[in-house]
Order: structure tokens, then C-alpha cells, then sequence
């Protein structure tokens, strides 16, 4: 089983930030560091806080259940 961290930042560096101007005007958006961005991307360790995802739903109008049911779903279609 993929480790549940990196699904949740796969999803949110995959649909969501790879499609923002800059990794800097995401963090903007939604109210986190961008030091906290580059981790999402790119730190393969990195273990986010419920508060973080929080911040990203909140500014993206999205409840946290439907945010793991869109991940959940993205995690199935991009296997193999």
C-alpha cells in the first residue's frame, strides 16, 4: 500500500499546484509558506499537518471528506 502521505501530496502537487502560476502564488492562495509548497512537491518524507490540508481545502471551498474521496480516486486511476 502507497504510504498515504505521499498520496495526499501526489494529489495536491499533481492537480493543484503543477496548474498554479508559481509555488509562491499557491502558498499565497492558501494561506501556508511556501517553504511548506516545496515540501509538498518535492520531499518524498514529508508528512503534512491536518492543519496545512486544512488551510488548502478552506481557500479551495472544499471539505476535508471530499478531498479524500478525490484523492482516493486519483490514487486508484494513476496506478501503474
Amino acid at each position: 500500500m502507497e504510504n498515504v502521505n505521499r498520496l495526499i501530496c501526489g494529489f495536491i502537487s499533481d492537480k493543484w499546484i503543477k496548474n498554479a502560476k508559481s509555488k509562491r502564488a499557491f502558498a499565497l492562495d492558501h494561506n501556508i509558506d511556501e517553504k511548506t509548497v516545496r515540501r509538498i512537491v518535492g520531499d518524498k518524507k514529508y508528512s503534512m499537518r491536518i492543519d496545512t490540508l486544512q488551510k488548502i481545502c478552506e481557500s479551495r471551498d472544499i471539505k476535508l471528506s471530499d478531498f479524500f474521496i478525490e484523492v482516493e480516486k486519483w490514487g486508484k486511476s494513476n496506478k501503474g
